[in-house]
């Protein structure tokens, strides 16, 4: 079996649940995906499959991508990420679809967040701001970043203004509410990041769901 699948967001929606509970859900096209190619303990020393979504134009692919996906004798694909799985059940050239997970698996589901463009430490780290009156002169200000004459520098990893979002972003412990098989679509308590049709990445978690009560 595949621990994971290739998708992309397709927005969010309400979902009853059957105490009739409203839980808000993300609707994810979850494959179908093609196997590229695999990987084996003996050449490899581990066991995984390579597998792609989004079919493409060959012209849309670098040369030494094309040559990839034509040892393996499959269509370019615009995206590729390898998931641990028992490669004795898959060749490749196989379809793997959204009923690999069912009602009640617990993701891993990762995805490049929504960039913000450049941000001040309010927003961006949630800091408080400085009095807006009384003479106050930095509202917004991040205020000290260090200290005098020792260190007599700024430390790495100060939070500072800069760009926000943008960044590859994992969420643990989604729950599958509900699975549309003929269309390939999974829903998920909750949220994913990335805007609607981006790529997220679904893995099976080896922690328990946030909230397992619904």
């Amino acid at each position: 079996m595949i621990q994971g699948l290739i998708g992309k967001k397709r927005g969010m929606t309400e979902f009853f649940n059957d105490d009739m509970v409203k839980v808000i859900t993300t609707v994810v096209e979850a494959g179908p995906c093609l196997v590229v190619s695999k990987k084996t303990k003996d050449t490899d020393g581990y066991d995984a499959v390579q597998l792609g979504f989004e079919e493409v134009k060959p012209q849309r692919v670098t040369r030494p991508m094309k040559g990839h996906f034509a040892k393996a004798g499959v269509s370019p694909t615009a995206k590729l990420k390898e998931f641990s799985a028992t490669v004795d059940d898959y060749d490749i050239g196989d379809v793997v679809k959204v009923d690999v997970f069912k009602v009640g698996d617990v993701l891993d589901v990762t995805a490049k967040s929504k960039g913000k463009g450049f941000a001040g430490t309010i927003k961006r780290h949630n800091f408080s701001r400085q009095p807006m009156s009384h003479g106050g002169m930095a509202h917004r200000r991040p205020g000290s970043i260090g200290q005098a004459s020792y260190p007599a520098k700024v430390w790495k990893g100060i939070k500072m203004p800069g760009r926000m979002g943008g960044k590859n972003v994992t969420v643990q412990g989604v729950k599958v509410v509900d699975i549309d098989v003929e269309k390939n679509l999974l829903f998920v308590k909750g949220s994913v990041p990335g805007p609607v049709g981006g790529t997220v990445f679904l893995r099976h978690t080896s922690k328990g769901a946030k909230d397992a009560s619904s």
